[in-house]
C-alpha cells in the first residue's frame, strides 16, 4: 500500500510539472495578438508593420509572405465569389481536357505529316494532362486545408466541403495516363525505331568517309526533327492552357485568398529542352564533320 501511494504521489507530481501554467498565458494568445497587430498595421502604418515583421523574425520577402498568409482572418478571402470561380475553374479543366489536341495544324511535310502530327499530339497531350493533374491535386489540397481551417458553424465550411467533394469526384477522371497510350506501345512505336536508327548509325561509323558523313547528316536530321516535335507540342500546349485554365484557376486561388500561386505548366521547360537540343546539334554535328574532313 505504501508503495502504491508513493507511485501515485510521483505520478501526481509529474502531471503537475507537465501541466501548462495558465498564469503565463497560452501561446495561442500571443500568436493571435501578433497576427492581429500585423493585420491592423499593414495598411495603416507600414513602418510599424515592418518593425513587427523584423521582431517576428521575417528577414526577406518569403518570410513576409508567410506572415501575411498566416494573418488571414478568414478561410476564404472572397466567399461571395468562391463558388463562381470554382465552377469556372472546373469548366476550364473540362474544356482543356476535351480540346487539348484537336485541330493541331502543321506545315506540309509530305509523307512525314501523319507521323509528325501524331507525335506533336503526343507531346501536347502529355503536357496538358500533367498540368490538369497538377491543378486537380493543388485545388484538392487547398480546399481540404481551408475546410480544416474553418471553425464549427463557419458558413465558409459548407462552400469548401462542396468544392472539395467536386474535386474528389473529378480526380479519377482527370488524372489519367499523361501519354494517352500504354507505355509498352510508346516504346514499340517510337523508341524502337529510334534505337534501330542509332544502331545502324553506329554500325556505319566504321565505313568509308562518305558513309560516315551520310550517317552524321541523318543523325542531325533525326535530332532536329525530334526537337521540332517537342517545340511544336510545347507551343500548342502553352497556348491552349493559357486560353482555358490559366486565368480561371488563378481566379479560384484569388477567391480563396493568400494561398500562393497556382501550379505552372511544363511547356516552357520542354521548349527549353528542344532549343538546347537544336543548339547542341548545330554545334556538335559541324564539328564532327570538320574533324572527319580535316
Amino acid at each position: 500500500m505504501t508503495s502504491e501511494r508513493k507511485d501515485q504521489s510521483v505520478g501526481a507530481d509529474d502531471a503537475q510539472e507537465c501541466a501548462p501554467n495558465l498564469e503565463d498565458g497560452l501561446q495561442l494568445d500571443e500568436i493571435d495578438d501578433r497576427l492581429n497587430q500585423f493585420a491592423s498595421l499593414r495598411k495603416s502604418d507600414s513602418a510599424a508593420a515592418e518593425d513587427l515583421l523584423t521582431e517576428l523574425g521575417a528577414s526577406d520577402e518569403v518570410d513576409r509572405k508567410i506572415i501575411l498568409e498566416l494573418s488571414a482572418p478568414r478561410p476564404l478571402g472572397h466567399a461571395d465569389r468562391f463558388l463562381r470561380t470554382h465552377t469556372l475553374a472546373v469548366r476550364s479543366l473540362e474544356v482543356l481536357d476535351r480540346n487539348a489536341t484537336n485541330g493541331i495544324s502543321l506545315p506540309p511535310l509530305k509523307f512525314l505529316t501523319p507521323i509528325a502530327k501524331w507525335l506533336v499530339q503526343l507531346v501536347t497531350n502529355f503536357l496538358v494532362r500533367r498540368h490538369v493533374s497538377s491543378v486537380i491535386d493543388s485545388l484538392g489540397r487547398l480546399y481540404a486545408s481551408r475546410e480544416a481551417n474553418c471553425l464549427p458553424g463557419d458558413p465558409d465550411r459548407i462552400l469548401l466541403i462542396r468544392a472539395r467533394r467536386d474535386i474528389d469526384r473529378l480526380a479519377p477522371h482527370f488524372k489519367r495516363n499523361p501519354l494517352g497510350i500504354p507505355a509498352f506501345l510508346f516504346g514499340g512505336a517510337v523508341l524502337g525505331p529510334l534505337v534501330t536508327v542509332v544502331q545502324n548509325l553506329i554500325a556505319s561509323s566504321s565505313a568509308s568517309l562518305i558513309g560516315q558523313l551520310v550517317a552524321i547528316i541523318i543523325a542531325a536530321a533525326v535530332f532536329l526533327f525530334v526537337a521540332w516535335i517537342i517545340l511544336r507540342g510545347a507551343a500548342v500546349a502553352r497556348v491552349r492552357i493559357r486560353l482555358t485554365t490559366e486565368r480561371p484557376v488563378l481566379a479560384s486561388y484569388q477567391a480563396v485568398g493568400r494561398c500562393g500561386d497556382p501550379p505552372k505548366d511544363h511547356a516552357r521547360i520542354f521548349a527549353f529542352i528542344a532549343i538546347v537540343l537544336i543548339a547542341v546539334t548545330g554545334i556538335v554535328i559541324p564539328s564532327v564533320v570538320l574533324a572527319l574532313t580535316a
